[in-house]
């Protein structure tokens, strides 16, 4: 019994190892207080534009609002990344996401909403999320000191968005009942209290401040030619935008497949998505328990085609008990494909350009959402749900199996970096 719990012991510290760096402690509990905080926002958002205008237009129209400005801003913010105090901007934009919530709050409060406000606070808050998300990514790197537990962090920080996802909304629909929107929003803006915080009490080595004399064209310019000019980062960057394109509008569609196809209500909406978030937990676990990067290129191809066949197996399902399981199925290949690209982006970037290529990583993620959610409702609405997605899965499939026959080269052009940082041995 006492080996047992020893080895469970040791299991659980290095499965969670990553929080053994003081900084990177500090940003994963203020970032959980936060992101916790962000689901509650936008699944009252939601609730809220529908509640005014029981328009399910306007729902769309909201959701991209707040998804297109990272397409459009996230390549130039990314130049910024690379020239500017990542550190200092993660706090300016904490803060200015604090100002939007608590501006939402006060105007939900004292119902003096607008859609037109809510629009334009959503175009806000998509610019900032323009900003913050490549400075998130870029930031991780400085506040885990050893570069063998980078993997770890990616891994955590995966389990820490999706937990969020499962806690937020599910306080929020408590909230709303109980107390209405508003109270939603405030307890958003209040938790940007924790990161910020956190964000004042890490302390990062200065890097290294680069004179840029060159244009803002000319860099962004660079960070296309590096990324997409070095087959690894070229191949990790397509596939990323495919299944985002392809692949993540099955939450747009969710709605119809618990309605008509599963004939439920809002309950069931809600455990489809519960059990993808689920999956996608366990896929965050699972990546956090690996001792190396070595082999995450495979990952990358097989949890791509686990995704496609998740969703195209969920989509001839018409039985919840199914439709569950590959919901799980999904949310796991999801989570295991996009955490292993960003830890083999982020371990083979060479500093200097660390922003731009991760701003085109959220490009790939964030940015080609909108787009792709429009182009798969305009394709349900002439081939049906079920169709488009098994359109959607196949599309995956034929994007992990162009992967895998790539993965010979990018192995072999990414294995001179893993010399030089240590990882593997030129004996290997």
């Amino acid at each position: 019994m006492k080996a047992s719990e020893s080895n469970k012991e040791v299991t659980a510290k290095f499965i969670l190892r990553a929080l053994h760096h003081k900084n990177y402690r500090l940003f994963f509990g203020g970032q959980s207080i936060s992101l916790i905080g962000t689901w509650m926002q936008q699944i009252a958002m939601s609730w809220l534009v529908y509640r005014l205008t029981g328009s399910a237009l306007l729902l769309g129209v909201v959701s991209f609002s707040s998804q297109i400005p990272v397409f459009l801003l996230a390549s130039i913010a990314g130049v910024y990344v690379d020239r500017w105090n990542r550190h200092r901007m993660l706090i300016a934009t904490q803060t200015l996401s604090m100002i939007q919530a608590l501006t939402l709050a006060f105007l939900t409060l004292y119902g003096t909403i607008h859609v037109w406000q809510i629009i334009a606070l959503s175009i806000f808050i998509g610019v900032i999320n323009a900003f913050d998300m490549p400075t998130r990514q870029s930031f991780i790197v400085q506040i885990v000191d050893k570069a063998e537990d980078l993997g770890n962090a990616i891994a955590l920080n995966s389990f820490m968005f999706n937990g969020a996802r499962l806690v937020g909304p599910a306080i929020a629909g408590i909230l709303i009942a109980l107390l209405g929107e508003g109270i939603c929003f405030l307890i958003n803006g209040l938790s940007f209290v924790g990161i910020i915080a956190a964000l004042l009490a890490i302390k990062v080595p200065k890097r290294k401040k680069a004179v840029h004399t060159s244009r803002l064209w000319h860099d962004l310019k660079e960070g296309y030619s590096y990324a997409f000019g070095f087959a690894p980062m070229r191949y990790i960057l397509l596939q990323l935008g495919l299944m985002s394109f392809m692949g993540m509008a099955y939450a747009v569609l969710m709605p119809i497949f618990a309605k008509d196809i599963l004939h439920g209500g809002p309950h069931t909406l809600g455990f489809l998505m519960a059990a993808s978030g689920i999956g996608a937990l366990t896929g965050a676990v699972y990546l956090a328990s690996q001792r190396t990067i070595i082999g995450l290129g495979q990952f990358i191809a097989y949890a791509s085609a686990i995704f496609g066949m998740g969703i195209i197996a969920f989509s001839l399902s018409k039985i919840l008990i199914v439709s569950l399981f590959m919901m799980f199925v999904t949310g796991f290949g999801m989570i295991v494909q996009m955490a292993s690209s960003n830890t083999i982006l982020q371990s083979i970037v060479e500093d200097d350009k660390r922003g731009r290529v991760m701003s085109i990583y959220a490009t790939a993620i964030i940015g080609m959402a909108p787009i792709g959610n429009l182009f798969a409702g305009a394709l349900a609405s002439r081939i049906g749900a079920p169709n488009t997605l098994i359109v959607s899965g196949i599309a995956c499939i034929i994007g992990s199996l162009i992967f895998a026959v790539n993965l010979p080269q990018i192995r072999q052009e990414v294995r001179p970096i893993y010399i030089k940082m240590g990882i593997i041995s030129e004996l290997e």
